[in-house]
């Protein structure tokens, strides 16, 4: 039986993702300073990374 081609892992260029992590998004509003370091609720809308 064969593996489906979305399952290969191997050195393939990995796509860039068009969205963050929550945690991502919180470490680069705290590093702008756009949220004081108790919030993580209510999150503005960030651009993903290049």
């Amino acid at each position: 039986m064969s593996q489906h081609p979305s399952l290969r892992v191997g050195g393939t260029i990995r796509k860039k993702r068009n969205v963050m992590k929550r945690y991502e998004r919180i470490d680069l509003l705290r590093a702008e300073k756009r949220i004081p370091e108790d919030k993580v609720l209510g999150l503005p809308k960030t651009k993903p990374l290049d």
